[in-house]
């Protein structure tokens, strides 16, 4: 399949974390989720075939965010750069993908796709309700490059570019 690539489709999921104060202006942040179930579609040659298959993917995410402003400000925007670790698990293929690359009803073509590490960037805001109370927004990017391994020997490139986008109220103690 020259020229073939795999295309992941959106997905929404419950979310939460937890953010520690090293000092008034770095915090460490660990964003914490449920898996998030993805499609994946042809792209490249294959594009236009439909859904080849799925997986859940479990981002585990450490942040250093710089807090610009004073501690006690209403408003503190921040910056974050971190590490994910995107681990894919629970993959499935479709009749579709079996058919494009030579599988059979019997032998159906499997899909496996490596994990990876790669780079996340964020750009978010606290707004202070109160001493204790806080609304925070963020959004992130996690560019990713990895691989489908296919039982037929073949391989599919994705490139993800997930961009998460968070609203989220929190508590100081």
């Amino acid at each position: 399949l020259p020229g073939a690539q795999t295309s992941v489709g959106n997905s929404t999921q419950i979310a939460g974390g937890v953010t520690y104060m090293l000092s008034n202006s770095v915090a460490i942040d660990l964003p914490l989720a449920l898996p998030f179930k993805h499609n994946l579609y042809g792209a490249g040659s294959i594009a236009g075939v439909g859904k080849i298959g799925d997986t859940k993917a479990i981002p585990a995410t450490v942040m250093v965010q710089y807090r610009f402003g004073e501690a006690g400000a209403l408003f503190r925007p921040y910056l974050g750069l971190g590490v994910t670790y995107a681990k894919f698990d629970s993959e499935h293929s479709t009749a579709v993908l079996t058919g494009l690359t030579g599988g059979t009803p019997q032998s159906p073509t499997s899909l496996s796709i490596q994990s990876k590490f790669a780079t996340t960037m964020q750009f978010g805001g606290s707004y202070k309700i109160d001493e204790r109370w806080f609304v925070d927004a963020a959004i992130t990017k996690t560019p990713l490059k990895t691989r489908n391994t296919l039982s037929s020997g073949q391989t599919l490139d994705i490139t993800l570019n997930p961009i998460g986008i968070s609203l989220g109220v929190g508590m100081r103690y």
